[in-house]
């Protein structure tokens, strides 16, 4: 198990790997607003865990089970903002900060039980995967959800 801050790490590499093909040090830094021997430090302790693969000066590469994590802790992001989004009707930027800092304290059970409270409240009670965070299709039935409920309201 690692700590919030190393999702957070993680997290970010994922989507800069998706956003610009390559993980360097220097976007994780800018776009965490931290300095780049904060970034090493994690970059490390992620090895440690197995988690990406790493030589000085080269290329930060995700391994399955970093990618896997990464894949968790948006999800647990999504579910969350879809909750205060649409069930508690929360502007869109209060909803996204909102959903950062309590995605990081909720753990997995609460997530799929939030999961499919969110989504029996919006009408799709059937979810295509049978619902738990650990796997990567839950993703999927969440945008399809959001494009649902964006489909609703026009």
């Amino acid at each position: 198990m690692i700590s919030k801050a190393l999702e957070e790490y993680i997290k970010t590499m994922y989507i800069l790997k998706q956003q610009n093909g390559k993980i360097r040090v220097t976007d994780i830094a800018q776009k965490m607003n931290c300095t780049k021997p904060s970034v090493n430090k994690a970059i490390y302790q992620l090895k440690d865990h197995e988690l990406l693969n790493y030589e000085s000066y080269g290329t930060i590469e995700l391994t399955q089970k970093g990618e896997d994590l990464a894949k968790k802790v948006l999800e647990a992001y999504d579910i969350v903002y879809l909750f205060l989004k649409e069930v508690l009707n929360l502007e869109k930027e209060e909803a996204q900060q909102e959903a950062e800092k309590i995605k990081s304290s909720i753990g997995d059970t609460t997530a799929n039980k939030l999961a499919k409270y969110v989504h029996k409240v919006l009408g799709f009670n059937n979810l295509d995967c049978n619902y738990d965070i650990g796997k990567e299709k839950c993703r999927c039935c969440v945008r399809r959800t959001i494009s649902k409920i964006n489909e609703r309201k026009r």
